[in-house]
């Protein structure tokens, strides 16, 4: 897969969903399904959007012990997902074990990307917070490389980390980056951002987009905006 523009479908029903995915008669976004539209409708939702023909990343952020994150991986690779995640804070077994549920009998499986540190993070939260003193950088290479050393084919980072990351990780390491705006749009609870054209130049392979897209006036052509500046 080349760089693509992943819409995050942020709805709370299937019904928002397919009203909102059926405005796009020509191109079919590839569509981010996260958690507030899973545990609404279940895998269900996963099964009619892959048959409508999205590709699809399912965006569940898993996080557990090896053992419980292994088989939930498992269930999730029935689903026919083309990406799906966990929080590299789970520490390398926990993503070693995930890619072993992930694989098919076939050998086959989903790209599955860790996520280093959400974008509504900044420095002072991650001291305040979670009480760690590392600079924000450091943080996420060092995630990014556990991801890496896990077998892990990327992260989820900041735009503002992507080129640091294939410098870290090598080019074909992929960068899902939300946190993208327009220029002249409202960045919201996003605190690290960066404009899609901004994104392609510093090096993010996906980046994902929900409210700039799917709050739009006229959200195709706000997706159509998006490729263009990131794509094309």
């Amino acid at each position: 897969m080349g760089k693509d523009v992943i819409v995050a479908c942020d709805f709370a029903s299937a019904e928002k969903t397919y009203g909102f995915l059926d405005l796009f008669t020509e191109r079919k976004p590839f569509v981010k399904i996260g958690m507030e539209l899973f545990y609404a409708e279940g895998p269900q939702i996963v099964k009619e959007i892959k048959k409508r023909g999205h590709k699809i990343f399912l965006d569940l952020k898993l996080h557990d012990i090896p053992n419980t994150v292994k088989k939930s991986m498992s269930v999730l690779s029935n689903l026919d997902v083309d990406i799906t995640n966990l929080h590299a804070g789970g520490t390398v077994r926990m993503m070693e074990a995930a890619l072993e549920g992930l694989t098919r009998d076939d050998g086959t499986r989903p790209l599955l990307i860790a996520v280093t540190q959400l974008t509504s993070t900044d420095q002072e939260t991650m001291e305040n917070d979670l009480l760690v003193r590392e600079p924000i950088d450091k943080v996420v290479m060092h995630y990014a490389e556990n991801a890496k050393k896990a077998g892990l084919d990327g992260v989820v980072c900041s735009p503002l980390e992507a080129q640091k990351v294939h410098d870290a990780c090598g080019k074909d390491f992929l960068t899902i980056t939300p946190g993208v705006r327009f220029a002249d749009g409202d960045t919201g609870d996003q605190k690290r951002v960066m404009t899609p054209a901004e994104a392609k130049k510093i090096g993010s392979d996906y980046i994902v987009v929900g409210r700039p897209i799917t709050a739009a006036e006229d959200p195709v052509a706000a997706y159509n905006r998006c490729v263009a500046e990131f794509v094309d």
